[in-house]
């Protein structure tokens, strides 16, 4: 059974209209703070593409008005469930930019725990937007994505892992700062801008950074603005930093005891 639903969420930004029109209209501009690899076809009518670790996600686009309103909407499935999504722009005195983002759609028998999460997701999502466009302006990033299951771990053990791999401290704080990451792409002194029970996010002076610690699973969504880290490759790097960091320890455990045998 489906259960329509509508998150209406509303920021300011610092940036201007067509600043924020080339973030949320263009696969370079999403790139840069949302999910995946990104393509949306200029033009309504157009198909609008999210590629995350091999899953591509299509919508059409159906409403194109440059520095006013996008709105997209997926094909509906075998069930009826759908989603759409349209973003508002409007332009504020002193350079900054009012965004109203709307989901809509119809979600399945556990809609209550998918509208919760879709709106907690939403609410940082729109977070990183104002970082990027309040700290790199002008620049588009390169995504990166990793997982790592987690099996039989709690998200606070999950959390912690990452945590202590990063030279952080539990409970993770705004303002923290973190250290570490991959050999040759360390987090250099990246702050602490999010944290939550669900991911904490870093911004150092190339990057955005974002962990997500769930129960059996650890992500990763980052947006590398350096073209030396960009042009290497970043995502394999970091994926095994992510394999290496979420470990099963009973399994390390055993093998340690197999090999002092």
């Amino acid at each position: 059974m489906t259960h329509p639903f509508e998150i209406g969420l509303e920021t300011t930004l610092p940036a201007t209209p067509e600043q924020v029109w080339e973030a949320i209209a263009t696969g370079p501009g999403v790139d840069s703070w949302f999910m995946g690899r990104n393509e949306i076809e200029a033009r309504e009518g157009g198909t609008a593409s999210m590629d995350t670790g091999g899953h591509r996600e299509e919508s059409v686009v159906t409403a194109y008005d440059p520095g006013s309103r996008l709105a997209l909407r997926t094909s509906p499935g075998a069930d009826g469930r759908f989603m759409a999504f349209e973003y508002l722009i409007e332009g504020r005195e002193g350079g900054s930019t009012v965004l109203r983002a709307v989901h809509s759609g119809l979600l399945g028998d556990d809609w209550q725990d998918e509208y919760d999460a879709l709106r907690r997701g939403w609410s940082f999502h729109l977070h990183t937007l104002h970082e990027y466009l309040a700290h790199f302006p002008g620049r588009t990033a390169v995504p990166v994505f990793g997982l790592a299951p987690a099996a039989g771990r709690t998200p606070e053990q999950v959390q912690a892992q990452l945590a202590d791999a990063l030279s952080l401290t539990v409970p993770i704080t705004i303002g923290s700062l973190a250290h570490g990451g991959p050999d040759g792409l360390p987090v250099h002194d990246g702050e602490v801008v999010w944290a939550d029970s669900e991911r904490f996010a870093l911004r150092s002076a190339d990057a955005l950074y974002s962990f997500h610690h769930g129960s059996g699973v650890a992500l990763m969504f980052h947006h590398l603005f350096a073209p030396a880290e960009a042009e290497s490759n970043a995502e394999q790097a970091w994926q095994q930093w992510l394999s290496d960091t979420i470990q099963d320890p009973v399994q390390d455990t055993a093998q340690d005891t197999v090999q002092g045998a």
